[in-house]
């Protein structure tokens, strides 16, 4: 763990931190990124899951708030996607103490590439502006299928799954994009807090590299959540592939070959 006070490398996870918490705010996937980068320094994967939870919590605090100001997201109407989200968490992040360490090292590159092709094919997975924000709750059971997968899959591993609540709820509840942004990190926002203390409870987090990111995906969070307010999405989509992809490679390689 020398490798980890190393002033070059926490410069490194600062910057990606920065990209991270950026991207997160307008598509989700700021995992995708903040993982990756700590594994490849060496931190053993529940490890690496749990100070990635810690991190998350501040920008996913971060860009909430910035949607919540702006009248993006009607707490009333969510309420069951919430509850089903922090019981889903729950599940997920006891179910990855189950997972033998080499074997999730394997799963989560896998994990990461699948969902960067997903994103990079998929015609709609950024979203569209065509829709209406909705007037009233959205179906209770729809809500509640769509908190605890989600939920369960962000306790258990957890990148793209910004990406995932995003492209799930525009097409589940018909959200325009921004509405479908703003739900995808409050809800997030419930799943890193929620996976963040039973990682914490059973001391699988690394809480000075945890904060640090933390405070770089602060930051980009705040400039992201502006930008995705004020210009859209579009911009981001070809570096987001590019970064994920080659990240995941990275990982990959390192892993089964």
């Amino acid at each position: 763990m020398e490798l980890l006070i190393d002033p070059s490398q926490l410069l490194l996870l600062a910057v990606i931190g920065i990209i991270a918490g950026f991207i997160d705010a307008i598509v989700g996937g700021g995992g995708l990124l903040s993982i990756p980068a700590l594994l490849t320094m060496g931190i053993p994967p529940h490890l690496a899951l749990g100070t990635n939870k810690l991190a998350a919590c501040f920008g996913s605090f971060t860009s909430s708030y910035t949607y919540y100001k702006q009248q993006l997201f009607v707490p009333k109407f969510w309420r069951l996607c919430a509850i089903a989200t922090f019981v889903g968490a729950i599940l997920g992040s006891g179910l990855v103490f189950l997972i033998n360490s080499a074997w999730l090292e394997k799963l989560l590159p896998l994990l990461i590439i699948s969902i960067a092709i997903y994103t990079l094919f998929s015609p709609k997975a950024m979203g569209s502006k065509t829709y209406t924000p909705p007037k009233e709750s959205p179906d209770r059971t729809k809500q509640s299928v769509q908190g605890l997968i989600l939920g369960g899959y962000d306790g258990f591993a957890g990148p793209g799954i910004g990406a995932f609540w995003t492209v799930s709820s525009i097409s589940l509840h018909k959200l325009p994009l921004l509405e479908s942004c703003a739900l995808a990190r409050i809800m997030t926002l419930i799943s890193n807090i929620t996976a963040l203390a039973i990682f914490a409870f059973l001391g699988q987090v690394n809480w000075i590299l945890g904060l640090w990111m933390g405070l770089c995906m602060m930051a980009g969070s705040f400039i992201g959540a502006r930008s995705a307010i004020r210009f859209g999405i579009p911009f981001i989509k070809p570096l987001f592939i590019i970064s994920v992809v080659s990240i995941a490679a990275h990982l990959a390689w390192s892993a089964w070959v």
